[in-house]
């Protein structure tokens, strides 16, 4: 028998809550889902997955309630926390339900084991860096508590065309609606003042604004940097493609005989010239660097540049800031389709209704502890 029978005025009482839950719409699912404030935590199963597995399993669960045949093995809340305990030593934490009787414990299967040397071999390349589903796990709490939520908060972004950089968008997008797009190619704010003040005017009244920024690099299964599988495609592909360009392009100015191009108000392509004009100051810093070391540092060289732009343009439209403005910056590192995308933060900054920094949160997402 199942190891924590469910008894009747459970399954009704469950059963009414996941009701409640499925009528509300998506953002508001997901961001009870974030913020614990929902009590269907224990439906959910690896916290690192996107919301869309806990819909569909709390789905699940509805119907094997509603079944006469099928009853659905309730755990108690001193049992969630003892296995949440467990977990917590011996495996990456897993949040579950039990529609059948328990199995005996297995061994780690391969797949498993691929995805933890995987986070191994991202963090090492890129020290700092969390995957997508940690961050939002710590970046949605720490806003919630200066008063952002999804009806008062007006999402923005700045970065690369890329669809691979849509991931981080549209997780967050879960969170707190549409976004307002300020960046182009390789991540630069080229919405500039203008999309900047247009944005801000777009905060809801008396509500908040949190600002992404920053560049992205790949990283394939095999380690190798600057290069991503992409769905649907055999051949590894070129990440960021813009920033690879404008680096070889540098490289050929300071270890070639190439000159500078004059290109830049090429008016069909004139977001690229811009990439490879601004990457310019940074010619010494990448210096003769090669391979995987030159895609390690280009993104942060990248970051630097595009920071100047992003602080000159917020410094410039600070006076359409309403209650405040969050502004997350960093660098944003892409997998393949099969696995969670990572994100090392270098900037996470509180501006307040003065447009002053207020606090800086960087410390509250990169502790171990949420």
């Amino acid at each position: 028998p199942p190891p924590f029978p469910c008894q009747t005025k459970n399954s009704s009482s469950t059963l009414s809550t996941l009701n409640t839950f499925l009528h509300l719409t998506p953002a508001q699912r997901q961001y009870q889902i974030a913020t614990k404030t929902t009590s269907l935590l224990d439906f959910t199963t690896d916290p690192r997955r996107t919301g869309r597995t806990c819909i569909m399993l709390i789905s699940k669960a509805i119907l094997r309630l509603r079944s006469p045949t099928t009853g659905l093995a309730c755990r108690s809340t001193s049992s969630i926390n003892n296995q949440r305990q467990f977990n917590s030593t011996a495996a990456p934490s897993r949040l579950n339900y039990t529609a059948a009787p328990s199995r005996p414990p297995s061994s780690p299967s391969s797949s498993s084991l691929a995805v933890t040397s995987f986070d191994d071999l991202v963090k090492s390349n890129f020290p700092g860096a969390i995957s997508n589903t940690d961050l939002l796990q710590k970046v949605i709490p720490t806003l919630g508590a200066k008063g952002f939520t999804f009806t008062n908060t007006l999402l923005a972004t700045s970065l690369c065309a890329d669809e691979l950089a849509r991931v981080l968008e549209d997780d967050f997008v879960k969170i707190y609606g549409n976004n307002f797009n300020l960046g182009g190619l390789s991540g630069f704010p080229f919405a500039g003042n203008t999309g900047f003040g247009a944005m801000a005017a777009h905060i809801p009244d008396d509500g908040f604004c949190l600002l992404i920024h920053g560049p992205h690099v790949g990283i394939c299964k095999n380690g190798t940097i600057g290069k991503v599988e992409r769905r649907g495609i055999a051949m590894i592909d070129n990440c960021c493609g813009s920033a690879i360009a404008a680096s070889n392009y540098l490289y050929g100015i300071t270890n070639g005989g190439a000159e500078i191009s004059p290109k830049l108000q090429l008016f069909s392509d004139f977001q690229q010239g811009a990439v490879q004009e601004l990457i310019l100051p940074f010619g010494k810093r990448l210096g003769k660097l090669k391979g995987e070391e030159r895609m390690k540092e280009l993104p942060y060289a990248l970051y630097d540049s595009q920071e100047v732009l992003v602080k000159d343009i917020v410094d410039t439209g600070k006076g359409g800031i309403k209650k405040g403005l969050a502004l997350l910056g960093g660098i944003q590192i892409n997998t393949g389709p099969d696995t969670d995308d990572y994100f090392h933060p270098l900037r996470f900054d509180y501006y307040d209704d003065t447009g002053e920094v207020a606090d800086c949160m960087l410390e509250l997402i990169m502790s171990n502890e949420q």
